[in-house]
């Protein structure tokens, strides 16, 4: 019998991500409280709400594999998530202009009925051109990015913003690292390919 498999989010583009592994799943969106806890690192923050979003799902499915992921942007051990807004995203990427970012992408995938459950995190450093007013607009104009850790959506015309991107996964800045997650979920027993 195929494992059913269930992704505890509603992000279109972690959708977009897992349906390249080719196994079938389905989506439920996590009801959970995102908000930062005091005295939280952005590593603790994603790898946290990554754990939440996944077991409040597995808990409502007890025997499917749920996959659960967050993502926080770190500028100088500041955390910057979604921006919401075209006002927050101007000042986000301001604040990155001419830094170094890591993207912490923390991925969590559990089963309830066994208590299987392996967090992991793939890390994505970028480093952002000094970035000027006009420029920041006329992106945020064009590509409204405002469900997108730090407002810089590099799967589109953010792109132009970066000088580089280092990472093990390039599907990792995107919000979900299907290297590792792939390697996990055989570890659950999922025949891919």
């Amino acid at each position: 019998m195929t494992p059913d498999l269930i992704l505890a989010s509603g992000s279109t583009y972690r959708h977009e991500l897992l349906t390249r592994l080719r196994y079938p799943f389905r989506v439920q969106s996590p009801d959970i409280d995102e908000s930062v806890q005091r005295g939280e690192t952005p590593l603790d923050t994603c790898m946290r709400l990554a754990r939440e979003k996944a077991q409040a799902v597995a808990r409502l499915n007890p025997d499917s594999i749920v996959i659960g992921s967050d993502q926080v942007a770190d500028v100088n051990g500041v955390a910057i998530s979604k921006p919401g807004n075209h006002e927050n995203a101007q000042k986000q990427l301001a604040a990155m202009s001419g830094q170094r970012v890591v993207f912490h992408s923390a991925v969590c995938v559990t089963r309830h009925s066994t208590a299987q459950c392996e967090v992991f995190v793939v890390p994505t450093t970028v480093e952002f051109r000094e970035l000027n007013a006009a420029e920041i607009e006329r992106y945020l104009l064009a590509e409204t990015p405002y469900d997108c850790a730090g407002s810089a959506k590099s799967e589109g015309l953010g792109i132009a913003l970066l000088k580089r991107i280092e990472s093990t996964d390039p599907t990792s800045i995107i919000g979900l690292p299907l290297i590792q997650l792939a390697a996990t979920l055989r570890q659950f027993d999922l025949t891919l390919p």
